[in-house]
Order: C-alpha cells, then sequence, then structure tokens
C-alpha cells in the first residue's frame, strides 16, 4: 500500500462516520478529493500540491523557500490566476503538509520531487519561478532533468549558485552563520523562525521600517508546520550546495528579481553572480529590498512576473 492510497483509506476512514449516517457513498468521492491534492514522489513521500486557475492556462509552477510552503506564494499566485493562468505550487518535503520522512532532505532530492509534481500533472512549457531555497531548486531541476517542460524560468532572492562561503565562493556567508543557525534550529526552532521573521527577512530591524506581526506571524505558523528533521537538514542543503554547473544548463529566458538589502541571501554573491552565469538572463534589483519580497514588494513583484511571463 503506498503513501496515497494510505491517505484515501485514512481519508474514507475519518468521514466512515458522518458517511454512514447520510449517504453511503460520500466518503469514497471525499477520499478522492483528498488524495487527488497530492504527488506521490519516487520514495512514496506525499507532496501536498496546490493547482489554481484554469487548466487550460499558461503554466506557472512555484518553489518555496525555507522553512516554508506553498502559502508563501499566495499573493503572486492569486494574481495570476485571476489574470488567466494556471498557477501551482507543492510543499517541500518535510514542509508544510506534505509528508516528513527522515532522509531525503536535499538538494537533488528537492529537485527530484519537482520533477516528480511536473511529470503527475503532466505539466509542459512551464514557468519556473523559484525563490530563495527554492530557486536553488529550480536550477538543480534544471540541472539534473534539463528544460523539456520549461519554457522560462524566474529566480527571485535565490541561494544560487552559491550562498556559504568556500574555497571557491570566498564571499559568501560565513561557516559562523551556518553553524549558527543550525544550532539555533536544535536549541529553540520556535525561537529562531521569530527572529528571524521579526528581524532580517522583511527587513523590519532597518531604521524607518514598520514592522507587520502579521507577516512575522505568517512566517513563523508555515516554519513551526515543517517538520524539525526536515528544516535542519535543508540548511545544510541551501548554504553548501553549489549550482554553478546547473546554472550553466539553463537555456530558457531568465528573469533574476532580488532585494538590493537582502540580508539573508546577499545579492553581491547570489542574485548579481546567478545573472551573470545564465546567458542573457536579466537582473531586476529591488533598491532597499529586503529577502522577503513576495510580500514587502508583492504588487511590483507581481507585475514584474506577468510582463515577463506574457511576453
Amino acid at each position: 500500500m503506498n503513501a496515497l492510497t494510505r491517505l484515501a483509506l485514512a481519508a474514507s476512514i475519518a468521514l466512515g462516520g458522518f458517511a454512514i449516517q447520510t449517504q453511503a457513498v460520500a466518503a469514497p468521492s471525499a477520499a478522492t478529493a483528498v488524495a487527488s491534492q497530492y504527488v506521490a514522489a519516487a520514495d512514496g513521500t506525499p507532496l501536498y500540491v496546490k493547482d489554481w486557475g484554469p487548466k487550460n492556462g499558461a503554466v506557472v509552477v512555484f518553489s518555496h523557500g525555507w522553512p516554508l510552503n506553498a502559502d508563501s506564494w499566495e499573493s503572486q499566485m492569486q494574481f495570476l490566476a485571476e489574470r488567466g493562468y494556471r498557477v501551482i505550487a507543492h510543499d517541500r518535503r518535510g514542509h508544510g503538509r506534505s509528508g516528513q520522512p527522515w532522509a531525503g532532505n536535499t538538494m537533488d532530492q528537492y529537485a527530484d520531487d519537482l520533477g516528480a509534481v511536473l511529470t503527475a500533472l503532466d505539466v509542459k512549457r512551464a514557468t519556473l519561478v523559484g525563490f530563495s531555497t527554492g530557486g536553488g531548486e529550480v536550477a538543480r531541476y534544471i540541472g539534473r532533468h534539463g528544460t523539456a517542460r520549461v519554457a522560462k524560468v524566474v529566480l527571485v532572492g535565490a541561494v544560487t549558485p552559491m550562498l556559504g562561503a568556500s574555497p571557491g565562493n570566498p564571499n559568501g556567508v560565513p561557516e559562523a552563520v551556518f553553524d549558527s543557525l543550525r544550532q539555533a534550529s536544535l536549541d529553540n526552532r520556535a525561537q529562531l523562525y521569530k527572529d528571524i521573521a521579526g528581524g532580517p527577512f522583511f527587513g523590519f530591524n532597518r531604521p524607518g521600517a514598520k514592522p507587520s506581526a502579521g507577516l512575522a506571524d505568517s512566517f513563523y505558523v508555515q516554519g513551526m508546520q515543517a517538520g524539525a528533521k526536515a528544516t535542519y537538514d535543508s540548511i545544510e542543503a541551501f548554504f553548501h550546495s553549489d549550482f554553478h554547473a546547473d546554472l550553466k544548463k539553463v537555456d530558457v529566458p531568465t528573469l533574476v528579481i532580488h532585494g538590493a538589502d537582502d540580508q539573508i541571501v546577499p545579492i553581491a554573491t547570489t542574485g548579481r553572480a546567478t545573472a551573470q552565469l545564465v546567458k542573457g538572463a536579466r537582473l531586476i534589483e529591488y533598491v532597499g529590498g529586503p529577502h522577503g519580497i513576495t510580500d514587502t514588494h508583492k504588487d511590483r513583484l507581481n507585475q514584474d512576473l506577468l510582463d515577463f511571463i506574457s511576453k
């Protein structure tokens, strides 16, 4: 019995008491509806999928950042779906409503899981949009699977071509930051998410900033929906993965968008370097923009996405 079968069975059992009292055929249809919200990864891990908008619309697929889930793209997805696009986003394994396996929390597996979603939904000529860790996921997907299903790429605040410092990436984020993130995740990851959201992620720690408790709470809630092991492992994945070779395989129109005041994924060694590595890529810098521009600059980002996708 695979994971999706178990999920459907669990839904049938959960709904069974009510169904018996009303109409016996209700439970199977409800179970099917629940199961249809999921795609199975190669190892059977259930991946929660949102699929909005007209099914015959041009497809835009979103990959989210750490430690978030598909809900972090809701502003962009609603905006585009209302304009006739089919928009798809999944919760990465270990995050949100997807399964929480002990193993497989690696960039290669993330990329293959994205491939499983595209294959299951028979997605063709899609624009892939990746934010932060999701940008690495998109790049690694192309590195491993090519662009047969891809028409365009958008990388938003992405961790490409490499976030962490190394001999080959001396200007990357220092290893001490990696160590502190992992230790904080073990010590009190709830507080870690509150500190990130209330400070550098949205730029709320900058002079004159107007903090939003709602945005900070949304980040915290999404983070706590994810599994402790998955989010811990994911720090290794987004910090140390090298995407130079993956980016060189990108052969479709590419847009790079990055906040110029990104304190989480500094633009100098990520966004600007990415734009130089991808042939023909266009770079848009949001002056004063923090890492979380999908929320703080959502109106501008929505329009930039629409302009790029619609051409």
